[in-house]
């Protein structure tokens, strides 16, 4: 299973939010580029980078994500934030993302999460952010009455590359991930699941590598905080 740091810009800084509110941001760095190339610099072998201003809104931070993807170059990088169009979707592969997430657009819309899959065959990552079993658009602002495993089939029927499932409850809180949930998902799809939100020790890498489907497990805070040392949670689930 691939560990891969996450990068998450507001503002032109690299933060990490709580539960994936606005209001409660902590500030890691002024220097996005910088921490990507240090994670990359440590190891890792993929990074994911959201600009969530983007996912609050419009994107503003897309200068600042290509510097990012750059930096890292040859280490891959899924992008994700604002990306509620082709045209978006377009822009992040041009400017080197390896895979682009969409999340918003492909709840809501299953004629765009349609096309943008047959666009850019194996680069689309659909988001599957959930409160619960329902699905949360729109910054995780509002929730819908799709759930986490429909939407999964939708995307897995479109031609998606893998999803991404967070319990938006567990992110940034390091309260450990909802492996049951991640398990349940993976098992209903049977396609690549990345999981994300709440990973805090090196037991949670470990749960959720043993998880049939899941490729990759995005970290966050707990690797700004120093919880996991990124070259040690590497040789661990190495071996």
């Amino acid at each position: 299973m691939t560990i891969i740091p996450a990068v998450d810009i507001k503002d032109g800084r690299c933060v990490r939010l709580r539960e994936g509110r606005a209001d409660q941001t902590t500030v890691f760095s002024d220097d996005p580029v910088a921490m990507a190339t240090r994670w990359a610099g440590l190891g890792a072998e993929r990074l994911h980078v959201v600009d969530l201003d983007g996912a609050f809104g419009a994107a503003r931070q897309t200068a600042l994500v290509a510097a990012v993807v750059a930096a890292v170059a040859p280490v891959p990088v899924e992008v994700g934030g604002g990306l509620r169009d082709l045209a978006a979707v377009e822009a992040t592969i041009k400017a080197g993302a390896r895979w682009a997430v969409v999340g918003t657009r492909a709840a809501l819309d299953a004629r765009f999460l349609g096309d943008v899959c047959r666009a850019f065959p194996g680069r689309i990552i659909v988001a599957v952010d959930a409160r619960g079993e329902r699905v949360a658009v729109k910054g995780w602002t509002e929730v819908v009455d799709t759930t986490a495993a429909e939407l999964g089939m939708r995307a897995r029927d479109a031609g998606a590359a893998a999803l991404l499932y967070t319990d938006i409850t567990r992110d940034g809180t390091e309260h450990g991930p909802n492996v049951e949930h991640t398990e349940a998902l993976a098992r209903a799809v049977e396609m690549p699941v990345l999981a994300s939100g709440g990973v805090a020790q090196l037991d949670d890498l470990r749960r959720l590598a043993a998880i049939a489907g899941v490729i990759g497990t995005v970290v966050g805070r707990a690797l700004y905080t120093g919880a996991i040392d990124l070259r040690q949670a590497l040789t661990a689930l190495a071996c």
